[in-house]
């Protein structure tokens, strides 16, 4: 049996209001009439109209009221529901007023939150652009500064011409990097790029990565070392892309080249948890303040503006670093203290 109690009690609290009306109308002409006033008369009179108004109730409630409300419920809910819910058949047996009131709210809910939500990606886009815009102009510029001061005679100077050429094409490098870093991003985000798994050593990859990096770590006289635990005949395998592992390696090691001090050191730790193996990549530089660790692994986002683009790079290698790391299902984490150093740790499957 169908539940039409919302209905019934709108029409029984219509009907009651209409035959207290009634009665209060028929007490008052009562007053006027006769004192032989027939009250059994009103008695019928009242049960019969209270009768028939509350069925003209209903049968309107329902008629031009409810199914419409019924209509309405049907394509909130038809919107609101997944393509899986909506194969569920539909329960005539609701409360429909009730229903239809916590679907508007549900469905109100979810279209503020889906504005809020664009409100948000557009003010990323605007900052992503005015970024973009600002990590290649400023190599433009320093060309163009280059190419206009050649041009003005000092082309014939060898030793003027060779720096500049030289800077002009440090500055050609560096939006290159961009470019290729931003569209690395750009297909780990649209899931263009498919992880080539394997199995390999991570502590010989990391030894590759110290070769490739030692004339710059040597430049500050920066020392790569291994945990204590770690030795020459150390091997610690895991199964993931080794050239992707390797970019992430690379990135982080060359951070904390960049960002470590003169005489300081690298140091890497490998943890066996079980089925994952923790890598831990520490510096003793000069650190990070606690309130931009959370924005760490944004795109284009520098703790210390100036200086990190005197230090060259894309401003994009820690959200690559973090892209692949989440494309392997594992996560990454930053922690640092000022005027002693950051440590970045990440996980990897270990090989079976």
């Amino acid at each position: 049996m169908r539940n039409n109690s919302t209905q019934h009690r709108l029409a029984l609290a219509a009907s009651i209001t209409l035959l207290i009306i009634e009665i209060i109308t028929f007490l008052i002409i009562s007053s006027f009439w006769s004192d032989d006033f027939q009250w059994d008369l009103l008695l019928i009179l009242a049960i019969v109209s209270f009768f028939f108004s509350y069925s003209i109730f209903l049968f309107v409630i329902n008629r031009f009221i409810y199914d419409k409300i019924k209509v309405i419920y049907k394509t909130i809910r038809t919107i609101k529901l997944s393509k899986e819910e909506k194969h569920r058949q539909y329960d005539p047996n609701l409360d429909m007023l009730k229903k239809v009131n916590e679907d508007v709210k549900d469905w109100a809910d979810a279209r503020t939150q889906e504005i809020d939500n664009l409100k948000r990606l557009e003010n990323y886009r605007r900052e992503f652009l005015s970024n973009v815009s600002h990590e290649l102009k400023t190599p433009l510029f320093n060309i163009q500064g280059y190419i206009l001061t050649l041009a003005d005679g000092a082309i014939f100077d060898p030793e003027v011409n060779t720096e500049y050429l030289k800077k002009t094409e440090n500055n050609i490098e560096r939006m290159i990097n961009i470019v290729q870093d931003l569209e690395i991003i750009a297909q780990l985000e649209a899931g263009e790029i498919k992880l080539d798994f394997s199995t390999f050593d991570i502590i010989g990859l990391t030894r590759e990565v110290f070769e490739m990096l030692e004339t710059k770590a040597k430049k500050k006289n920066i020392q790569f070392i291994f945990r204590d635990d770690i030795t020459e005949t150390t091997h610690k395998y895991v199964r993931a892309d080794k050239e992707r592992i390797r970019q992430v390696l690379i990135n982080l090691i060359d951070n904390s080249i960049k960002y470590g001090n003169d005489g300081g050191r690298t140091k890497i730790s490998v943890y066996d948890l079980d089925e994952i193996l923790l890598i831990e990549v520490s510096d003793n530089g000069i650190g990070i303040e606690p309130q931009h660790l959370s924005r760490l692994f944004e795109r284009f986002y520098r703790v210390d503006k100036s200086r990190s683009r005197s230090q060259g790079g894309s401003g994009l290698g820690l959200a690559i670093v973090k892209h692949i790391i989440e494309k392997h299902d594992q996560s990454i984490n930053v922690r640092s203290a000022p005027g002693i150093g950051s440590t970045f740790s990440f996980t990897l499957a270990k090989a079976k």
